[in-house]
Order: structure tokens, then sequence, then C-alpha cells
């Protein structure tokens, strides 16, 4: 992948570059990036793009580039750098091309809401992930997206049975959204197995559809919950529990097409 970094901005630019570097330098318990070069003064652009092109560490190389596109996405906005071109179109521009060039080098990850989340299926991203991440954007629903957010980060570090609970918290926290958007009550420590009742008493699902999604609770209380409590949710006594990575990529995706549908009925009731 060819990577161009515009030097345009002035200071702006160079404080955006400190900034990543010194995080960086912060999260690894590092005083500065190792790079080959020796410098006799700091420069911040030059040591953060030699640290990429060295580091062999692909989890780093994420790091650099969820960071890097992270501060796009929620610093740039708020300034231009070109007079001819709108900082939001630009960062937009950025990112989209990232996506772009990850997808056509078949690297399985994308950049989604301030996020560098793993892509298992193109089209189960594309139906299910993305919308649920975009319908989840709203102001009732940031407790539940920043939860799937988490659980893709868990999964993405092979921390699959913590991926595994925040999976239930955010079907739990989007269902209790749901009814306090709606002021339907419901008990304080309320499991999801109460929440799903919630939701079908007060007619989430239309009446007349709720015969043809007899297996629609089953599926709800048995899926999610299940998945974690089985695998991520209790002790795991003697013998440790492996959760294996096509399990977890599948409760991800279940979550996601749950939360899909949850949110989208709530916008259509009456």
């Amino acid at each position: 992948m060819t990577i161009t970094i515009s030097m345009g901005g002035g200071q702006k630019v160079k404080s955006a570059y400190k900034f990543i570097v010194d995080t960086l330098c912060r999260e690894y318990g590092m005083f500065q990036l190792p790079t080959a070069g020796q410098y006799q003064r700091r420069m911040y652009l030059t040591e953060l793009a030699n640290y990429l092109l060295q580091v062999e560490d692909m989890e780093r190389q994420l790091d650099i580039v969820e960071l890097s596109f992270r501060y796009i996405d929620r610093s740039i906005r708020k300034y231009d750098y070109l007079q001819k071109q709108g900082a939001d179109e630009k960062a937009d521009d950025a990112i989209n091309e990232l996506n772009v060039r990850l997808k056509e080098h078949g690297i399985g990850f994308q950049f989604v809401e301030g996020e560098i989340v793993r892509v298992d299926s193109e089209l189960i991203h594309s139906e299910a992930v993305k919308p649920a991440l975009w319908l989840l954007n709203e102001k009732n629903y940031k407790g539940a997206q920043q939860e799937f957010l988490s659980a893709y980060e868990h999964y993405r570090h092979g921390k699959h049975k913590e991926a595994l609970n925040d999976c239930l918290k955010s079907f739990e926290s989007t269902m209790k959204s749901i009814c306090d958007k709606r002021k339907w009550p419901y008990p304080q420590n309320a499991t999801s197995k109460t929440l799903i009742q919630t939701c079908l008493n007060k007619d989430l699902i239309p009446v007349f559809w709720q015969q043809q999604f007899s297996l629609l609770r089953s599926m709800l209380e048995s899926s999610i919950p299940t998945g974690r409590n089985k695998l991520g949710g209790h002790g795991q006594g003697t013998t440790p529990v492996a959760v294996p990575d096509h399990l977890v990529a599948y409760m991800l995706h279940m979550t996601a097409s749950t939360l899909v549908f949850l949110t989208t009925a709530e916008k259509n009731i009456a």
C-alpha cells in the first residue's frame, strides 16, 4: 500500500503527528518510537512513518492506522487544511480511500465509526455490521454502540470471551435504550430474557407478526445470551474453555443482525 502524506497545514499538521507519536509512545511505554534512523532533532512525521514501515507486529501497524485515521475523523473535520476543499470532504475522502485500499489488498479490516474492525464476510459486514453501527449512532444507543465496538476490538485482539461478554452487553443495552426511549418500565436488574419479554409485550413486533415469528423469542433467548453464558460468562473450571475464532465471528454477526432488527422495529412503531 502506498501512503501519501500531505505536508500542508503548517503547525496544525505538526501538532497532529506529535499527538499520534506521543499517544503511541505512552501506550507502548517508550520515550520515542524506535527506528533505524538517528536525528539531531525530533521529527514526528519521519519518526512515525519510519516506525510504520519497520515494525513487523501487525497489531502495532493497525494501531498506527487506527489512531491516525481516528485523528482525521474527529479532529481534522474541525478546520480546513485547504481552502478549496472542506475539512469534512477531505476527511471522508481519506477514510474512503483507506477502506478501498484495505479491501483491494485483501486485508480483512475496515475503518468504521472511528475504529479498525475486522471483516470476515463482506456481505455480512455490509448488510449487518455497518447498518448496526449506523443505527446505534443515535444518542439513545451510544452505550450499546460503545459495547458493540468493544466486542469487535476484543475480537481483533483475540480476546474471544471478552468479545462474547460485550456482545451480550450491547444486546441488553439496546433493549434497555428502546424501553427508556418508549418509557416502557422494566426491573432495575433486568436480564436479557426479561427485556425480550418486555419488548414483545409492548408490540415491538406487531401482534399479527408474532405468530410468524414464533421462534424469534427462542432465537433471541438462546443465541446471544446462551453463547455468552456457556463460553464466556462463567467460571471455566479446571479445564480452560477454548472459544473458536469462527464462533465469535458468528456471534458478532448475529448480534449485529439482531440490533438492526430491534432498532429498525422501534423506528417503525406508531
